[in-house]
């Protein structure tokens, strides 16, 4: 037959004979855009450096997004959806019960280079070996320790589990109450690509989205054309800032980030929209949104922080200052005890900007209602802000907007803000048409906010045992453009600058500064782990000082209930927690260093929830269905952390039913309340709230049909300066990590660490969130930065820059869970996410010392700026997708 002519190209899919057209850029185009095939998915075409979209092509495992169409004439192409049920059965149930994936985005892809593996070598396969041939995927969740577990059980035919496993830590609950290690909720349809995404939706009538970014960072716009644009082929329409009908701007916190530039606006950075393309497909969408004409009058971008300080020019359209924020608080009397101490150094860090590199890029699918509103499909993290914006920018009341949270593949914060959702709302709107728009991977790079890089200079004292004195911290952080988080991310530095240690003498200010250099924002650490990396800095340098171990300078200052904690909040017994999870270090520390090993310990507080002074109130719902199930209903974010394993494992826990009998929703149809799903909160406030939502059914008596509501309210924190002894926060999570290296190849042996969560909800999760931050910690410790250049754009813009470390680079991880509860808070829980990587960098600091000599300040400390070896030691090299 044939197989390739002008217009269509055949191909056997999953043993299906089918044509598909023959100007698909590559074979993932075709599966996706035509065949509806969502298991294969893409993160980065057509660049081929993440591995989501890999398929077997005439039995050789291949990434789809860089083969082309036409070479895939006449071929066989399977996919995941085209392995036996029975194959699929057992990978989908390894990787459940191992907890081998989290946001999942990454796993079906993964599934496919592990079939080729285990149908070559079976129960030969070595996880040494496997992790070699993972060098062509990424996740940036679960640090692959657990995939490897699942890929190792698929290939020995052996899978954990069973009651050991499965049951409960305490004893007083059920095998899958709180807890106990049961399998992700949706585990199995994650791992094959069954559960969708945002970009996996299809709707009749739906049109694609492109959009049309600056030029330039900081330009006045003068004139927008779209008539070349609008006359492209399949151009439905092409949008501008003229087409606004309600607020031009949208943010979080300020309202100051535009949705487009309009003429007579000015740009402020790389990823401002001038405007917006709908056409018929994707493909149309992005070749007509490179046809928008644009004239400009350039401005000389402000991209250094220190000087955008000093200028008298505005870096950002629409505002009067380049100071964003400043926080600062005083006890004490610094000068004093520093003049007093014994010991005492003086040091300046710097950190790097970061990008998060989630594995799905951002998507948001607008579907016009029937009752004339509009229902909204977003991978963001928060669907009460997006809801609110999309109707401000439409000019409507918030009831003709719903928003529906589709589980997004990864955000670490960088989901926070809205990325497309208003501009894909806008077309929708205007042509009462499903508008859909991705963006790539490059664009994905340039619109979402980054982590802060942070100049921090510390002078510290101590006295001559040891323990600190006094310590002055001056931090300035570079915001970006537009606000988003910037003030909560440097608020949070400040808030945390003294680490987890007692202090009677402190004096702490940070600035947020705006430039036009990327946007920054939340990410998973939000601060705290930049001022600890300058704090554990100074810990080390005044141990080496006093001459006494990393650890004994820790174990002398930890702090204790009672004590005094940085901005002046009174410790309760939920900080015994810091010292729990130093001491669980102390034998392997003290092995270590016996053993000739160079090693290094760092010690970390993060907080868990907003506080400083904000109330936190959210709501659920359970109810009983007539067929027997149990609703649970509540607003938070699935991103990978697992919130809905932790909702499901409460209504177990409180009602005693069988967890078969549940189904957790995301429900945004009932004012829920929760906000953002951010700052570890979702596993604490939700837990509460479920709670109370169940402990409300049992006294309602479970009828059918009923709306049993709970809430979990935290109102008693304070504002930095509001009190003498201020609660910042109302819990805190801890973590001491130990990293042990060669010392003459400055190779990461190995990491073990220990972290106090209050109560784990679910240990295997658990592990797997610390895992997933470990390999994220070592990254920005090690090899990973996302700067930008004069001009304020990238200079990085695909994934394999970013070094990301791949499963070949990522050490051994011992995870230890501890476990001290937190006051008032439900079931003692503090929460992981955020903590996980606080420690890190500093240990990595302190080893890398240990064996060269050499004190570090800058992140990251990659080899050529003082380290020595590669990674962790690597970078992010290995596999480079091509078949098997």
């Amino acid at each position: 037959m044939t197989v390739v002519d002008k217009d269509v190209v055949e191909l056997t899919v999953n043993g299906e004979e089918v044509e598909v057209r023959a100007d698909h850029p590559h074979l993932l185009s075709a599966l996706r855009e035509e065949l509806g095939v969502t298991s294969a998915k893409d993160g980065c075409s057509p660049s081929g450096q993440c591995g989501c979209c890999t398929v077997m092509i005439d039995g050789k495992v291949q990434v789809s997004c860089q083969y082309p169409i036409q070479k895939a004439a006449g071929r066989t192409v399977t996919t995941l959806e085209g392995l036996d049920a029975d194959e699929r059965r057992r990978y989908a149930d390894a990787f459940a019960a191992c907890g081998g994936l989290q946001c999942g985005f990454c796993i079906p892809g993964i599934v496919m280079r592990a079939k080729a593996q285990v149908d070559k070598k079976g129960p030969d396969l070595t996880r040494e070996d496997m992790s070699r041939h993972l060098g062509a995927h990424l996740c940036r969740c679960t640090g692959y320790v657990k995939i490897l577990d699942a890929i190792e059980a698929v290939a020995t035919g052996t899978l954990p589990g069973g009651p050991a496993r499965d049951a409960a830590t305490d004893g007083t609950t059920g095998p899958a109450g709180i807890g106990a290690s049961v399998p992700k909720y949706e585990a199995r349809a994650l791992a094959l690509g069954d559960r969708g995404y945002v970009d996996d939706l299809r709707v009749p009538g739906m049109l694609h989205a492109a959009l049309r970014f600056t030029d330039h960072a900081r330009v006045d716009v003068v004139r927008i054309d779209t008539a070349a644009a609008a006359s492209a082929p399949g151009v439905v329409a092409v949008f501008t800032a003229a087409d606004v009908p309600g607020d031009l701007r949208v943010g979080i916190i300020n309202r100051d980030w535009p949705v487009m530039i309009p003429e007579g606006g000015r740009t402020s950075y790389a990823g401002d929209v001038l405007a917006v393309v709908v056409a018929d497909s994707r493909l149309e969408a992005r070749a007509a949104a490179t046809l928008v004409e644009v004239d400009y009058r350039p401005l000389e971008p402000l991209t250094d922080p220190l000087a955008a300080l000093s200028s008298d020019e505005v870096a950002v359209w629409g505002t009067d200052t380049n100071v964003l924020s400043r926080s600062s608080y005083a006890r004490g009397s610094v000068d004093e005890a520093l003049a007093a101490s014994a010991h005492a150094v003086h040091e300046t860090f710097e950190t790097q900007r970061v990008e998060h590199a989630y594995l799905e890029p951002e998507s948001t699918l607008a579907v016009p209602r029937d009752d004339g509103g509009l229902h909204v499909y977003s991978g963001g993290q928060g669907v009460w802000d997006d809801r609110d914006q999309i109707a401000s920018v439409l000019a409507v009341g918030p009831e003709r907007v719903s928003v529906e949270l589709v589980s997004n593949g990864g955000a670490f914060g960088g989901k926070e803000d809205m990325s497309n959702q208003a501009q894909t709302a806008l077309g929708a709107w205007l042509l009462r048409r499903p508008v859909k728009c991705t963006l790539s991977r490059e664009e994905s790079f340039l619109v979402h906010a980054k982590r802060h890089p942070i100049r921090m200079e510390y002078w510290a004292g101590c006295d001559a045992q040891g323990h600190l004195t006094g310590l002055r911290a001056r931090m300035i952080g570079d915001s970006g453009a537009y606000a988003s988080v910037g003030m909560k991310v440097l608020e949070r530095a400040a808030g945390h600058a003294t680490g987890p240690y007692r202090l009677q003498a402190v004096d702490v200010e940070s600035v947020a500064v705006r430039t036009n250099n990327p946007v920054c924002g939340a990410f998973r650490g939000f601060g705290a782990n930049q001022a600890q990396f300058a704090m554990e800095g100074v810990m080390d340098r005044l141990a080496a000082e006093v001459g006494i171990s990393g650890w004994e300078m820790r174990k002398r200052n930890v702090i204790h209930p009672g004590d005094v904690w940085g901005p002046g909040q009174v410790m309760d017994e939920g900080c015994e927690g810091a010292e729990r999870c130093l001491d669980a270090l102390a034998g392997r520390y003290e092995a270590a260093r016996a053993a000739g090993k160079a090693v290094g310990i760092g010690l970390g507080l993060k907080n868990s929830g907003l506080g400083n002074g904000f109330k936190e109130a959210t709501r659920a719902v359970v109810r009983f269905e007539p067929g027997g199930t149990v609703e649970v209903r509540h607003g938070w974010t699935e991103m990978g952390q697992g919130v809905h394993t932790v909702a499901l494992q409460v209504a177990v826990t409180e009602l005693g039913v069988d967890p078969d009998r549940v189904v957790v929703k995301v429900d945004t149809s009932r004012e829920l309340g929760e906000g953002q799903t951010t700052g570890s909160r979702g596993t604490l406030m939700g837990a509460g709230a479920v709670a109370a939502a169940c402990r409300a059914a049992k006294a309602g008596g479970c009828a059918p049909g009923v709306d049993y509501v709970g809430e979990h309210r935290v109102d008693w924190t304070h504002h930095l300066g509001e009190v003498e002894h201020p609660i910042i926060h109302s819990a805190f999570g801890y973590a001491a990590q130990l990293v042990v290296m060669d010392r003459d190849s400055a190779a990461v042996e190995r990491v073990v660490a220990a972290h106090d969560v209050g109560r784990a909800v679910n240990p295997m999760l658990c592990e797997g969130q610390i895992e997933g931050s470990v390999h994220m910690g070592l990254g920005y410790a090690l090899t990973e930065e996302f700067p930008s250049d004069d001009r304020g754009f990238p200079t990085k813009s695909t994934l394999r820059s970013l070094g990301i470390l791949r499963a070949k680079d990522v050490p051994p991880i011992e995870v230890l869970l501890v476990e001290v509860p937190q006051p008032r808070s439900p079931y003692g829980i503090k929460g992981v996410g955020e903590i996980g990587l606080v420690p890190t960098a500093g240990a990595v600091a302190a080893a890398l010392h240990d064996a060269d000599g050499t004190w570090r300040t800058t992140l990251p400390m990659r080899a050529g700026a003082g380290t020595a070896g590669d990674g962790a030691g690597g970078g992010a090299g290995g596999g480079d997708g091509d078949g098997e």
